[in-house]
């Protein structure tokens, strides 16, 4: 059991090492909404999200209020608007009508973001999942809470080369539409392979068809704690500094659990999982690139990041696993560049390449996250470096998303202002040589024999 004596340990967590549950994240089953009629359809799908999510704003702030966490973020999750949308919508236009409603509904609740704009093609594409892909860059144009995202591999069934090829493109769009505001828009798309169904954190964020009719999923982070964490045990051996970071996840995900508990109550929905993710923040020691320089770097990036990287996320999952019986999504550990003020200090240092992130992918919890690179980049490059991360998530049966953001009218050198959560970040120079002609071939790459496990 879980009781107020537990919290209040955490209380100088809260007020001094930046601890937050960063999202309680509804999710919400959208397939009784399915309509051939679009207006009808569109109907549906406000009615049941306010319906449900009615009382979210009310209860996180009560929470919030009554045990002293900070929730930062409301969010609702739904199930992918590609499966929902398929009977109704015949253009992307159809389809950018379902994310008008989305981001009403999201308004309406006091929701901060909605995700589950979303297709699901590791293997192959519908006319209806071509469709809402194609309409992504008019949705995040002209809405202002919805998320989107794309799978497209798995280690069961291989890498989608076709919509990788398309995703190169429609990103590039999306920069275009937002070339405005420095591309911005750009952070509400990201592309998985091995997506969970159960992620609170945007943009990534759907319910799975494999779910409930709704959920609560909660998403704790705080590596802020970590950090202080470690300090105290500054060059002791790696079994103390293992066992501390696990400890100090223990009590991070209790913390969650508690939000977690009290939220379904109150809600009369099924609690679902714990998302225990170290998410930095561009506050000040809110950083996993600073727990990295913590174990022993100088900066992140030098040799031996990415078994520091390594061994963080194994021993925080090590401690969440035995907090909670019920921890999912992604968690470990995330790499952002513009949200993480140590991973800015270290592109800046020149101590971080986007090779070196790419290898750090291979053992962290998602992938090349919120990336900026030089809006010049050619549609196929974007494919290739997105290829290469889910050839990753393929290969090593783990998740791995990419979320890039091509600056129109920016190059290497300049810096792009996000604002809030989101930060700021250096653009970071992208290899110059050419894949086209290995992103111009159709069809798919087949999964990898060690997935052949039927």
């Amino acid at each position: 059991m879980i009781n107020i004596f537990e919290v209040k340990e955490t209380n100088n967590m809260v007020e001094h090492e930046n601890l937050d549950v960063r999202t309680i994240t509804i999710g919400i089953s959208l397939l009784e909404c399915i309509d051939s009629d679009l207006k009808k359809l569109n109907e549906n799908i406000y009615n049941r999200i306010t319906t449900v999510a009615k009382d979210l704003e009310r209860v996180a702030g009560e929470i919030e209020a009554e045990y002293g966490i900070p929730i930062v973020n409301k969010r609702i999750s739904v199930t992918p608007i590609a499966l929902v949308g398929g009977a109704a919508c015949k253009s992307p236009e159809d389809f950018a009508t379902i994310a008008d409603t989305m981001d009403r509904a999201a308004a309406t609740v006091g929701a901060n973001l909605i995700g589950g704009y979303s297709a699901l093609v590791s293997k192959g594409m519908t006319k209806a999942d071509e469709l809402l892909i194609r309409s992504i860059p008019i949705a995040l144009c002209r809405t202002q809470r919805v998320c989107s995202s794309v799978n497209l591999a798995s280690t069961k069934t291989g890498i989608n080369m076709d919509a990788v090829r398309l995703m190169g493109e429609i990103l590039l769009q999306v920069a275009e539409n937002s070339k405005d505001r420095d591309s911005v828009d750009c952070m509400k798309l990201v592309v998985f392979c091995n997506a969970p169904d159960d992620n609170p954190f945007m943009a990534g964020a759907f319910h799975g068809v494999t779910e409930a009719d709704a959920i609560i999923n909660v998403g704790v982070s705080g590596p802020g704690v970590v950090k202080t964490a470690l300090e105290k045990v500054r060059g002791e051996n790696f079994e103390v500094l293992c066992e501390t970071i696990k400890r100090t996840a223990f009590k991070v995900t209790r913390v969650g659990q508690l939000v977690a508990q009290e939220a379904s109550k109150r809600l009369g929905i099924p609690f679902g999982i714990i998302d225990l993710s170290l998410a930095p923040t561009p506050a000040i020691g809110d950083s996993v690139a600073d727990i990295l320089c913590e174990i022993g770097l100088e900066y992140a990036g030098a040799p031996g990041t990415t078994a520091a990287l390594a061994m963080l996320n194994d021993q925080v999952k090590k401690g969440g696993v035995m907090a909670s019986s019920y921890v999912g999504g992604l968690s470990g550990a995330f790499i952002p560049v513009s949200e993480d003020q140590g991973m800015i200090d270290s592109v800046q240092a020149g101590a971080i390449t986007l090779e070196k992130l790419e290898a750090m992918t291979c053992v962290c919890s998602v992938g090349l996250d919120m990336i900026a690179i030089p809006g010049d980049t050619k549609a196929t490059t974007i494919s290739g470096m997105i290829a290469d991360e889910m050839a990753l998530g393929m290969v090593n049966q783990k998740t791995t998303a990419a979320r890039l953001i091509p600056v129109i009218g920016k190059g290497v050198g300049d810096t792009v202002e996000f604002g809030g959560l989101f930060g700021y970040a250096p653009i970071m120079p992208v290899n110059k040589y050419s894949c086209d002609d290995f992103i111009n071939r159709t069809g798919r790459i087949p999964a990898p024999i060690h997935s052949f496990k039927n």
